[in-house]
């Protein structure tokens, strides 16, 4: 990472102080909408390829990079701050499911370079765009048994997670990430060990980018999957001081308030992120959630009135049209306001 990406991470505090940031929206839905099938996802290079790999979205940053390009143009033209690269399944835990597990951290360097290349298109002196470079959860959990008849069962380990996030965290910076976002938590032993391998690499490389931390709320239990509400989850991550913390997915806007509200409460001193699906899902509709544009930012544009966010973007289900929305919703409005100083250096 080169000086002046430092510069650029170390103005993002400054920038959450003085407004509301907009994150971008949905990137698995948006896909969906191109409707691309095997053999576009398989490209040239992987036609021979022995097992289907349609629906491996991290893929078509390989075979398909003006698709993810597009995407994230689209947001950043609706006014999104920060775009998401496209590596929520980028580990080798999660691309083992597609026998692709030694692709990941091409994956990740590919998606954090596309996404890199967009936000420097869109950029200008009155308005940085920033590369948050996605850590999703991986659909194994090192927490709960995946055996109902052996509650000590467990079909991955914390080394295991630690390694695999630890590859991609050192590729997405190397892509030219400003910004990493641990993201769609359910399983808080899952995100201890992306967070472990986060603070590994801090720690190796002499760099320190600025963290985000967002956590899911899988139904009115008002809890994470794996059993914390959303206090004790903080308390569980707190220790790593991110630039911000926050609720994403699982819920729409509507039935997130309360736990955006707990959780701004218990996190005094950092910023809040929210950034919810469309609602439920309705078959009937053009993304396949019931809520618009206009349903999503009229809640959110209450949380920020509230005072409850400092970043706001969209989940499953939500478009351009959705984040332009909330952009326009939130924009007259102040940030929530954080006393605690942040300064990203290098640390070696």
């Amino acid at each position: 990472m080169t000086a002046s990406a430092y510069t650029h991470a170390q103005a993002l505090p400054e920038i959450l102080k003085q407004r509301i940031a907009i994150l971008d929206g949905a990137m698995g839905t948006m896909i969906q909408r191109f409707k691309l099938g095997e053999v576009e996802y398989r490209g040239e290079r992987f036609k021979d390829f022995h097992k289907d790999v349609k629906g491996n979205n991290e893929l078509l940053s390989l075979t398909r990079p003006e698709v993810i390009r597009d995407i994230h143009e689209g947001y950043l033209a609706a006014g999104a701050d920060l775009i998401e690269t496209n590596t929520f399944g980028a580990t080798t835990i999660a691309q083992d499911d597609y026998e692709m597990a030694h692709l990941a951290r091409e994956m990740n360097l590919a998606s954090a370079r596309i996404a890199r290349e967009a936000c420097d298109k869109f950029s200008t002196p009155d308005k940085p765009r920033y590369v948050a470079g996605a850590l999703g959860p991986t659909p194994k959990t090192a927490s709960i048994s995946p055996d109902v008849n052996d509650a000590g069962a467990r079909n991955v380990t914390f080394e295991q997670l630690r390694a695999a996030y630890l590859e991609q965290v050192e590729a997405l910076v190397e892509g030219g990430a400003d910004v990493l976002l641990v993201e769609t938590i359910f399983d808080t032993l899952n995100a201890k060990a992306a967070l472990f391998a986060v603070d590994q690499f801090f720690e190796q490389s002499g760099l320190r980018l600025p963290l985000i931390i967002s956590g899911t709320v899988t139904d009115a239990s008002g809890r994470i999957l794996s059993g914390q509400t959303v206090t004790a989850f903080w308390a569980s991550v707190r220790h790593l001081q991110p630039l911000a913390v926050g609720l994403n997915c699982a819920l729409g806007a509507a039935l997130m308030r309360p736990y955006i509200q707990e959780l701004a409460k218990a996190a005094g001193d950092t910023f809040i992120s929210c950034y919810p699906n469309a609602g439920l899902p309705n078959p009937m509709s053009d993304t396949g959630f019931d809520e618009t544009p206009e349903d999503t930012s009229r809640l959110l544009r209450e949380f920020a009135a509230e005072g409850l966010v400092n970043i706001v973007g969209g989940c499953c289900g939500t478009t351009p049209q959705h984040i332009e929305a909330i952009r326009l919703s939130v924009e007259p409005l102040a940030p929530r306001d954080v006393r605690r100083d942040y300064f990203y250096k290098e640390t070696a």
